[in-house]
C-alpha cells in the first residue's frame, strides 16, 4: 500500500508559478552580503542557505543577531530561503560531512543533532521555508564489530575524484542496472548480520537514525518548521523507498518532510524525475535541481547531463508546489556568479512551456482521503 500524506501538513497548492532560487553552497567564494545580492539582482525569488563557516557560521558567537541581521536583509531584497545543512566539513575539518546522525560515538552523533536543532531555531528566526538535513553513510565499522561491515563499501565519492559512480544495487531494477564502470556494489539492505543479537546492520542503523532525528523533529514541531530530509546517493536513506522507511520508523510525524534533488532522481530512482516528483507530492518541502547522468553522482550545469527539465518542471506545477525550486551545484564555487547568471533563464525557457494546472485536475495524493483515526 502507498504511504498516505498527513492532510495537516501538505504544502498550501495555489496553482502560483514556480520560485527558483540558488544554493550558496554554490557561492561559497563570496561574502553573504553579496551572494544575496547577486542572485536579487538576477531574480532570483529565494536562496538556498547552507550553514557554513563562510556563510552564516552556526558556530560563530552572536549567531542570533547575525542571524536577523540576514532575516532583514532577506526582507529587503524579496528572497525566500530554506536552510539547508550539507556543509562539508562544519564539524569536523577532518571527516567530510562528518560527525552524521549514524556516528558510532553518542557523544559525536549528539554534535550533528545540536547542528540541527540549531539549524532549526535559525530557520525560524529567518522565517525559512524548510530546514534540510541527510542521513550520513553508513558507519565504515558495524555496530559492535572491529571488521568493517559491507555496507561501508557503498557508493561513495572517491578522493580527488571530480564523481562518484553509483551502484545502489538494493534499489536496482534489474541486477547490475547501475553497473557503470566497476564501481563498487551494494547488497541488499540489512544483508550483513553484525548489530546486538545477530540483528542486520541496516536494522540498527535505521533505528539510530531515528532515535538522532527525534530531538530535532522536536525542535521543528515547537518551531513550526519541517525538517527536510533529502535522499543522498551513497548514504543510508539514498532512495524515495528509503525516506518512507524513515517515516514508518517515527511513526509518520507531522514535521517530516522531503527535499528531492532532481539530480538525484535521475542518478538512482527506478522511475524518471517527473515521475518521481508526482509520487513524493505531498511530503515535498524543498526541491533541488541540477543536471546529471544516470548512475553517476556528479551535480551538472543545465545541458550538460541527461535530464528533460520541462517534464520535471510541468510535474511540480501539477502537483501544486508552493516551496522554493534551488539550483545545486556545490562543486562550482569557483564559477558560482556565471553559473547563477546561466542558470536561471534556462530555468525560464523550461519553465515557459509548463501547462497551467486545471482545477479539475487532481493533485497527487489528495485522491484518496487518510481514514480517520489511521497513522499515515
Amino acid at each position: 500500500m502507498s504511504p498516505q500524506p498527513n492532510p495537516r501538513t501538505a504544502p498550501v497548492r495555489t496553482g502560483g508559478p514556480l520560485r527558483f532560487s540558488y544554493g550558496t553552497n554554490g557561492l561559497t567564494d563570496l561574502r553573504l552580503d553579496d551572494a544575496l545580492a547577486l542572485l536579487a539582482d538576477l531574480g532570483y525569488e529565494g536562496v538556498g542557505l547552507t550553514l557554513d563557516h563562510m556563510h552564516l557560521d552556526p558556530l560563530a558567537p552572536d549567531l542570533a543577531a547575525r542571524t536577523r541581521r540576514i532575516a532583514r536583509r532577506l526582507g529587503e531584497l524579496g528572497l525566500g530561503v530554506t536552510v539547508e545543512t550539507g556543509a562539508r566539513y562544519v564539524l569536523d575539518p577532518a571527516r567530510k560531512h562528518g560527525p552524521s546522525l549514524l556516528d558510532p560515538d553518542p557523544e559525536q552523533r549528539a554534535r550533528r543533532v545540536d547542528l540541527l536543532v540549531t539549524a532549526v531555531r535559525v530557520a525560524a528566526d529567518l522565517g525559512a521555508q524548510a530546514v534540510h538535513c541527510f542521513s550520513g553513510i553508513r558507519p565504515d565499522t558495524a555496530p559492535g564489530q572491529g571488521a568493517p561491515a559491507p555496507e561501508a563499501v557503498a557508493a561513495r565519492e572517491t578522493p580527488g575524484a571530480a564523481h562518484a559512480t553509483v551502484t545502489h544495487a538494493a534499489h536496482a531494477t534489474h541486477a547490475g542496472e547501475w553497473d557503470t564502470g566497476g564501481g563498487p556494489r551494494v547488497g541488499p539492505a540489512g544483508a550483513h548480520q553484525g548489530g546486538p543479537a545477530g540483528e542486520p546492520v541496516d536494522d540498527v542503523l535505521w533505528k539510530r537514525l531515528g532515535a538522532a532525528l527525534d530531538p530535532v523533529l522536536d525542535a521543528a514541531t515547537d518551531a513550526g518548521v519541517p525538517l527536510a530530509v533529502e535522499p543522498e546517493p551513497g548514504h543510508l536513506l539514498a532512495t524515495l523507498a528509503d525516506f518512507h522507511r524513515l517515516r514508518a520508523e517515527l511513526g509518520g510525524p507531522d514535521a517530516l518532510g522531503l527535499t528531492l534533488d532532481i539530480g538525484h532522481c535521475q542518478c538512482l530512482e527506478p522511475r524518471p524525475p517527473a515521475d518521481c516528483v508526482r509520487a513524493a507530492a505531498p511530503w515535498l518541502r524543498h526541491v533541488q535541481i541540477e543536471d546529471m547522468r544516470r548512475g553517476v553522482h556528479e551535480h551538472l550545469p543545465f545541458g550538460e547531463g541527461e535530464i528533460d527539465f520541462p517534464p520535471v518542471l510541468e510535474a511540480l506545477a501539477d502537483v501544486g508546489y508552493q516551496g522554493l525550486v534551488s539550483v545545486e551545484l556545490p562543486r562550482h564555487s569557483h564559477a558560482g556568479p556565471d553559473q547563477a547568471r546561466r542558470s536561471l533563464p534556462l530555468l525560464h525557457r523550461a519553465a515557459a512551456t509548463v501547462r497551467p494546472r486545471s482545477a479539475d485536475r487532481p493533485i497527487p495524493g489528495e485522491s484518496d482521503p487518510v481514514p480517520e483515526g489511521r497513522t499515515p
